[in-house]
């Protein structure tokens, strides 16, 4: 099944040179790729945003309870 939008690329693509077919193909593949890359990012961040939330949570109270120590940025 084809909505109209995906008709009408196809026809503009069509209309071009081989070529250049091949351009645009290109860049439609590395444009999804991008597109997927994100998806399974923002999946992978909404899965861990309750770990990180809590660790952060923990490390506030570590300072306010006054068991942690600062970080010595000479030593890194």
């Amino acid at each position: 099944m084809s909505s109209p939008t995906i008709s009408t690329i196809i026809k503009m693509v069509e209309s071009l040179p081989d070529e250049l077919q091949e351009r645009v193909a290109e860049h439609l593949r590395e444009f999804i790729a991008d597109l997927e890359d994100e998806a399974r990012w923002e999946s992978s961040f909404q899965k861990t945003q309750g770990s990180l939330i809590a660790a952060a949570q923990r490390a506030k109270q570590e300072i306010a309870d006054g068991q942690s120590v600062p970080m010595d940025y000479e030593q890194l």
